[in-house]
């Protein structure tokens, strides 16, 4: 079979996954069996990838990252060094729920800085930023910028990661796209 993507010397690739062309699997990770990882993911140094997770196209994910069952990461989500997500709400050793692992989506373009949580059975918004350290404990919101323990939101961001500042109409201006967006009803739209 010709291999299409590359895969470090140290890395483990369980069979029966699935890796498209393009892919980048670096140092100490692990691949398990029917995770699917689309083309020209970044997987860095001692990264999990656990079995059924689901990385869409130009997944980013940085060093000491595990991706549990349950986890969906749509295309050109970062995933920033150390941070951690969940798959079970109520975790004990002394008892198996590997049939009540909680999902956690994260959509098209969202960027988890390095150390944050994300507790599972949360959808995480397209393009939202949540800052380093941050323990997200709920749905956040498309474009949303969310910091903190517990998390909360403080703004809202473009889909380059800029700050968005909303003038009385409930429209911003992506500083370095001139790209639009709209605030109505807690929500953002790109116009442009």
């Amino acid at each position: 079979m010709n291999q299409e993507y590359f895969a470090h010397e140290t890395a483990v690739i369980d069979p029966g996954c699935s890796i498209a062309k393009d892919v980048k699997i670096w140092h100490f990770s692990h691949i398990m069996p029917n995770a699917i990882i689309g083309e020209q993911c970044n997987i860095g140094q001692n990264v999990v990838v656990s079995p059924e997770v689901v990385l869409g196209k130009n997944v980013k994910i940085q060093n000491n990252v595990s991706v549990y069952t349950g986890v969906v990461c749509e295309d050109d989500v970062f995933l920033g060094p150390s941070m951690v997500f969940t798959n079970i709400l109520n975790p004990r050793s002394a008892v198996i729920r590997k049939d009540s692992y909680q999902k956690t989506w994260v959509k098209k373009g969202a960027s988890i800085g390095a150390n944050a949580t994300i507790v599972c059975g949360n959808t995480i918004g397209a393009y939202a930023l949540i800052g380093a350290g941050a323990v997200v404990t709920k749905e956040v919101l498309n474009y949303a910028l969310v910091v903190g323990n517990p998390s909360k939101q403080v703004g809202w961001v473009s889909e380059y990661g800029h700050r968005l500042e909303f003038n009385k109409q409930g429209l911003a201006v992506c500083p370095e796209t001139k790209q639009q967006y709209k605030l109505e009803n807690n929500n953002v739209t790109r116009i442009s």
